[in-house]
């Protein structure tokens, strides 16, 4: 049996995880020489290349040295926790990563944490020290220290260090003494993580991820955790809730490289794909059919938020998408169900309409532009926490955040988040820049990225982590400008758009179609305000002065899917189509929007 050690590498968002991976990948002559498979390799969907971060945890496999590493690769960001929580199930050890510059952020104890629960043990790797101002050293002190907070055992807190820069290629035991490639790092996996632990006995593989195959069918991801699995054995399928299906194993696979190879048997310790088990979840047991024993399932935390998401119904329904009707949207959101575990699904008032929980808005944002480019046509409503009931009394989920941004605009996020019933925690002043830590309610941390990327001309980095439930703070601030919105549908013509530009700012470029109710900009008073941007100039034969000067416009507000989430009023929708994004009111005729608000003043 050949000697195997499974790895998994986490980090917060941006610290050099996937570039880790690649030069892993390249250390372990998985490319030939004439091959040049880029970066960001395992970064293989449309949303993580765009992005820049990793959405979907992966499987990868280098041999080095006679030792097969399974590597999987997971998310950065805390919205995509439940990846990480589900994935290292399968792993032995972790290589946390941390930026030599930043330290440990708060996705970093998230899933560091994680990681020590389940008794894994730790390497740590300091990545970017070429990097200007960095602290290596102060960075180690602060990743013992958190360990330590953590409640790390003895044989964890004694862990190794390697420094160095992943996207130069080169990792060692001493950041002042760079190396000439990773190898050192590939040496230390195979020295300090230790070998799966098998033992004999019936079989036992924990569902920890699925695949799709248009030819096979669906495809269970997990680790065998004791005994071996064939092809052709009749198994059990032990439900979460206990239920027992007898199933045969059609194919098995295990990770090579970038890919799977088809194997007759799988051996405890190693990771597979299993085909041929039908109506799997992930946390189901895959065990031997005359002694069958269920592995503990995977917990994953609750969700955080909330969307409604319906059909779309605006007067431009059908135009650009292939799936419009509620059956469609129903279907795809089961589908995500099956292989997302931190996301809910529950039916909304009407037959029409769902409410979709998750962890965060990027969380459900990806979801929504995945249903997009996927044909889906849909409408969404603003973001709402979830509130719960803790000894009787409201509570809602409360934050860490953390802003890195420049010195000279700390004085403005401190006002923003303190308006927002935020709490500074710490400041500390790093270089030209300040990091500041603070405990928010999640509401507050909705629309402040868009607040702050303007304040501060796009250089805050906001990164946050859900702590737990406190009880309600009272009424936060939201948007405080109203909205202006199409009084008639038609083209927004340019000399309407000009007349108007006092009124405040267009999301609506001249020739853009718009329709009654939709929300074409913002408004320069805290109240909403019909206007008509489809009005063409009187034509006469008589020529004034100055009548014909050009139009001087200036570019509209584009926003992308989520500064719409972010932005949108609780009496508005965004409308999602694979072309388009656009705002709307829920109501979209003014009598209706009058009539709703004198209802619920009642």
């Amino acid at each position: 049996m050949q000697n195997i050690r499974n790895i998994a590498i986490i980090a917060h968002v941006d610290h050099g995880k996937t570039t880790l991976v690649d030069k892993l990948l390249h250390a372990g002559k998985l490319f030939k020489d004439h091959e040049r498979p880029g970066e960001l390799i395992l970064d293989s969907n449309d949303q993580e290349r765009e992005r820049g971060i990793t959405i979907l945890a992966k499987n990868a496999s280098v041999t080095y040295k006679g030792t097969k590493i399974n590597i999987i690769d997971t998310p950065g960001h805390s919205d995509f926790g439940g990846e990480v929580e589900r994935v290292l199930n399968m792993a032995d050890g972790v290589l946390l990563l941390v930026d030599a510059f930043e330290g440990p952020m708060p996705q970093t104890r998230f899933v560091l944490q994680k990681a020590l629960e389940l008794g894994l043990k730790p390497i740590v790797v300091i990545n970017k020290v070429d990097k200007e101002n960095c602290r290596p050293d102060e960075v180690h002190e602060a990743v013992f220290d958190l360990m330590f907070e953590l409640n790390a055992t003895d044989d964890q807190l004694d862990f190794q260090t390697y420094y160095g820069s992943a996207k130069q290629g080169w990792m060692s035991d001493d950041w002042r003494k760079p190396s000439e490639d990773i190898t050192s790092l590939l040496d230390a996996i195979i020295e300090h993580i230790p070998p799966p632990i098998t033992s004999l006995g019936a079989a036992q593989m924990l569902v920890t991820s699925l695949d799709y195959s248009p030819y096979i069918g669906r495809i269970a991801i997990g680790r065998v955790h004791r005994g071996e699995l064939k092809v052709g054995q009749t198994t059990s399928l032990i439900k979460r809730d206990g239920r027992m299906v007898k199933s045969r194993i059609k194919e098995l696979y295990t990770f090579e490289g970038l890919g799977k190879v088809k194997v007759g048997l799988v051996h405890a310790g190693e990771i597979g794909a299993v085909v041929g088990i039908e109506g799997f979840e992930i946390g189901d047991t895959i065990a031997d059919a005359e002694t069958p024993e269920a592995l503990p399932t995977i917990r994953i935390e609750e969700p955080t938020m909330s969307m409604r998401f319906t059909i779309n119904d605006s007067p431009f329904f059908g135009q650009e998408g292939k799936f419009v009707t509620s059956r469609h949207i129903k279907e795809r959101l089961e589908k995500e169900l099956e292989k997302n575990l931190a996301m809910r699904v529950d039916p909304g008032e009407t037959a029409d309409s769902f409410i979709v929980y998750g962890r965060g808005v990027m969380h459900l944002s990806v979801l929504i532009e995945s249903m997009r480019r996927e044909g889906f046509e849909l409408q969404v409503g603003q973001p709402q926490v979830i509130i719960r009931q803790v000894e009787g009394i409201d509570c809602e989920p409360v934050e860490e955040l953390t802003i890195d941004l420049p010195e000279e605009h700390a004085g403005k996020a401190i006002e923003a988040v303190t308006q927002r019933k935020g709490e500074m925690l710490n400041m500390e002043p790093r270089g030209t820049r300040t990091l500041i830590t603070f405990k928010i309610p999640s509401r507050g941390i909705i629309g402040l990225r868009n607040y702050l990327m303007n304040a501060t001309a796009g250089e805050a980095i906001m990164a946050h982590r859900f702590i737990k439930y406190e009880p309600l703070k009272g009424p936060i601030p939201g948007r405080i400008m109203g909205s202006l919105i199409s009084m008639e549908p038609g083209k927004a013509i340019a000399y309407s758009l000009n007349n108007l530009q006092d009124r405040g700012k267009f999301f609506v470029s001249p020739g853009d179609p718009v329709y009654e109710g939709q929300v074409i900009g913002e408004n320069n008073r805290p109240m909403d305000l019909v206007v008509n941007v489809t009005k063409t100039k009187k034509l006469t034969n008589i020529r004034a002065a100055n009548a014909d000067d050009k139009v001087n416009l200036p570019p509209a507000m584009k926003f992308t899917l989520e500064e719409a989430l972010e932005y949108i009023q609780s009496d508005e929708f965004v409308e999602v189509t694979p072309k388009s994004i656009r705002l709307r009111k829920i109501y979209l005729n003014e009598n209706d929007r009058k009539r709703f608000s004198k209802s619920n003043a009642v």
